[in-house]
């Protein structure tokens, strides 16, 4: 087995085409985060109700889910480059039109396509990436990808802080006569142009070009990531990864004998569980999250703006220690430490109590510890689940079967998404501490599930992964 290590690679090329390929995480993040302290001007503006609300919220997660199964796809039929510059162009559409939505049905449209987009991004970027790096540093390079989706969701919410400021609220009329609000979804077409553009100048996938027999194209591209010395056997090697009398399909996802093969139950519970353990309940809802527990809009977006760096410092400790001690380490680590802090949420909800309106109050005592733990919270996860989900679903696959096993993981991951972030808004109006217990039992139940059913994967050549 030929290794390409970071000594014979070409580090400099490489680190280049992670950034542009991980322009779609930031975006991915921008997306995603973009509604957090829009819920006000949406309510107001299309006249929504509670159901209404969680459904226009979570409309994006119905573009996700459906994005990344057809990426996946797409990704093994046309290429992972074209497949990012297509969603470039939808992120680029879905944020003109949401900022300029005169009506619910519009904006759900344009957040679905939006959502195709995200979701798209978030199976290819982390999938291109483990293609074309080497494998004692996959951790770290795809581990980028998830420092660019924190970044975009902080980025998101400190420019939705800052537009409410100026505006003096996030529904007041602001720049050429639209709310706020508004301009929180506009301002993702700049991102979304540079991600079209840039995507230009990156090689596509060697793994795509040799699946698709067009060798001479796939020995340049590793030629130019790895060297001469080393591309030569690398073609060899991934060559006699694809199967010979077929190119790959959805069916290679069965066993022979029949039903689905273990290695996409194990990713399938990776996608799953990443969303059980509420983490995007943070994200999407975190200054509804506050506001509920007593805090005012101005500190709950500024509360979103803490929890965002917090994940990025804790990305950082991923990159460190992600090739070191390995994936499943990490996981472990991360669900114990998630089904801790939520039980201290947990603790903090149960034992606050109701104003006349029928808000929840908590104490001071009580909203530290929500505070506390919430932050202790989204570090367990953006050291663990975040990133090495992403990180895994990217490598563990064959290559034969790794483009389907992306569309039908990144489905169940974003249809997942969907059920947690759709059931927030009424789940919170009957018992925000019932809520956070079913996030805590996920998390304790995932803790078994990881030390059981997943296989350590650091430090192998995408050629050696088995399924």
């Amino acid at each position: 087995m030929t290794e390409a290590s970071p000594q014979r690679a070409n580090m400099g090329y490489i680190a280049a085409i992670v950034a542009v390929a991980t322009i779609g995480g930031f975006l991915f993040g921008y997306d995603s985060g973009a509604v957090n302290g829009t819920q006000g001007g949406l309510t107001e503006a299309f006249s929504l109700s509670d159901s209404g609300l969680g459904f226009t919220v979570g409309s994006l997660l119905i573009g996700c889910f459906i994005g990344a199964f057809l990426a996946g796809r797409l990704a093994d039929l046309m290429g992972r480059r074209n497949v990012m510059m297509l969603a470039a162009l939808l992120f680029l559409i879905g944020a003109l039109v949401q900022g300029f939505a005169s009506s619910q049905i519009v904006f759900v449209i344009a957040r679905i396509l939006g959502g195709m987009a995200v979701g798209a991004a978030s199976v290819l970027s982390p999938a291109y990436i483990s293609e074309v790096a080497p494998a004692s540093i996959r951790g770290r390079m795809t581990t980028v990808q998830q420092i660019m989706i924190i970044t975009g969701l902080t980025a998101a919410f400190v420019v939705n802080y800052f537009l409410a400021a100026a505006a003096g609220e996030s529904t007041a009329t602001h720049w050429a006569g639209l709310e706020a609000w508004r301009w929180m979804y506009l301002m993702q077409a700049l991102p979304a142009a540079v991600f079209l553009v840039a995507l230009l100048f990156i090689p596509e996938s060697p793994r795509y070009l040799v699946s698709k027999g067009r060798d001479a194209q796939a020995s340049k591209v590793l030629t130019s990531l790895f060297g001469q010395q080393v591309a030569g056997a690398k073609l060899e090697e991934i060559r006699a990864s694809f199967a010979e009398d077929h190119r790959p399909r959805l069916s290679d996802l069965l066993r022979p004998g029949g039903g689905i093969r273990p290695i996409v139950w194990a990713g399938l519970l990776l996608a799953v569980f990443q969303q059980l353990v509420g983490i995007n309940v943070i994200f999407y809802y975190g200054a509804t999250l506050w506001q509920l527990s007593g805090f005012t809009e101005d500190q709950s977006l500024q509360i979103n703006i803490v929890s965002g760096l917090v994940s990025i410092a804790a990305c950082f400790v991923t990159i460190y220690y992600v090739d070191r001690i390995g994936r499943k380490p990490l996981l472990l680590i991360g669900s114990a430490g998630m089904a801790a802090t939520l039980f201290a949420l947990v603790y903090s909800f149960a034992n606050g109590t109701l104003d006349a309106a029928g808000n929840l109050q908590l104490s001071a005592e009580l909203g530290t510890l929500a505070l506390v733990a919430a932050n202790l919270y989204v570090i367990f996860f953006n050291v663990s689940w975040g990133p090495i989900m992403w990180v895994m679903l990217g490598e563990m696959f064959p290559n034969q079967i790794r483009g389907s096993a992306l569309a039908v993981c990144g489905f169940a991951q974003w249809f997942a998404n969907y059920l947690i972030a759709q059931t927030f808004p009424m789940m919170a109006s009957w018992s925000l501490a019932g809520a956070y217990t079913f996030y805590a039992v996920s998390a304790v139940i995932s803790f078994f599930l990881v030390k059981k059913f997943i296989h350590e994967t650091k430090g192998k050549e995408l050629e050696q992964m088995e399924g």
